[in-house]
Order: C-alpha cells, then structure tokens, then sequence
C-alpha cells in the first residue's frame, strides 16, 4: 500500500493547520487506497536553509532531526501540502523544507489543501510552481478552504460538508499518481 504524507505547512503559533491535517488524514483513512501520516513541519525547527543537508553533520542534534525529516521525506511515496497564505504566498517553512531536500522528492505526486482569505489560492499556485521544479506532479484537484466560512473565529476548523467531494477526488486522483510514478522511483 502506498504512502501519503500529509506536510503541515505552518509553524506559527495558534496556527489551524494541524485542524486542517488532522481532518485530511481521517478522510483519507475513510478513504482507503493508501496509508496517510502527518509531517508536521514544526516538529524539526528546520534551520534558516544557507547549507546543504549532508552539512550538518557536525552539530548531530541538528543533523539527527533533519534526518529524520529527511527519512519521513523519502519513505513518503506522496504528499498532501497543506498550506495556508501568507502574504500572497506560502510559507518560508515550507520553501526552506523544500530548499533543503531535494531528490527526496522526486517522481512522486502530491496534493494541495490551501486555506486563507481567498482560499490560500495564490499561495497554492506558488505551491505549484516549486512542485514542478522539485519533479512533483501534483495534481489538478485542489481544496481550497476559507478562514471566513471553514472556521468559526478564524481558528476552529469547521470545514463546510461541500468539500467532502472535492478532497475525496483529490484522493483519488492522488493515489492514481502515486501509484503510475512509482516504477520511476
């Protein structure tokens, strides 16, 4: 069975992402066709990226954390981004993840759950363009989530029923990807 890794995208406090994380992962074990863990980003305090992974051998608590990261990274046979916005954009966590590994990621499909003002839409075609550079096909279907509508208070997740259909076919078509990449891994 495959592996889908669900990235939490934000480290901030009081973040929402883990809500968002945590409802993806129970509606792909509903689901089925694949095995779903959470990476959460800010469980590895990743370094400010200005060296490569394999530098960080000298400080060992720093290199068996990115280690590990790297690890979940590459056991991984696709991804789940879930990502808010953050002034038009996604977050530096998630650009310094991806600046910091790279083959890991590659010939493997992901998914995007944005949320935001506007849907975390413009954060999710950022998304996008770093996924293509990183050799990630990522699929069409992308879950787009409101802070006005989707959480009471802007922090606790509600999400509207109507998006059941739209993650359920972003499984589907995840788990289709995941699966015709996997002769190139």
């Amino acid at each position: 069975m495959k592996k889908i890794a669900i990235v939490i995208g934000s480290v901030r406090d009081g973040r929402v992402g883990p809500q968002v994380g945590e409802w993806i992962k129970e509606m792909g074990e509903t689901h089925g066709k694949a095995e779903y863990s959470i990476i959460d980003l800010k469980d590895y305090n990743m370094p400010i990226f200005h060296k490569r992974f394999s530098e960080y051998e000298g400080n060992e608590e720093e290199y068996a954390r990115l280690k590990e990261l790297q690890e979940k990274t590459l056991e991984a046979d696709g991804y789940i981004f879930i990502t808010p916005e953050y002034n038009h954009g996604m977050t530096s966590a998630q650009k310094n993840y991806f600046d910091l590994y790279y083959a890991e990621f590659n010939n493997k499909a992901a998914g995007i759950v944005s949320y935001g003002s506007f849907l975390g839409a413009r954060a999710a075609e950022q998304l996008r363009s770093v996924l293509s550079e990183l050799q990630i096909a990522h699929v069409r279907q992308h879950v787009g989530l409101s802070l006005f509508t989707d959480f009471e208070g802007f922090v606790n997740f509600k999400p509207q029923a109507l998006h059941t259909d739209g993650v359920n076919i972003m499984l589907d078509q995840l788990v289709s990807w995941t699966e015709a990449l996997a002769p190139l891994r």
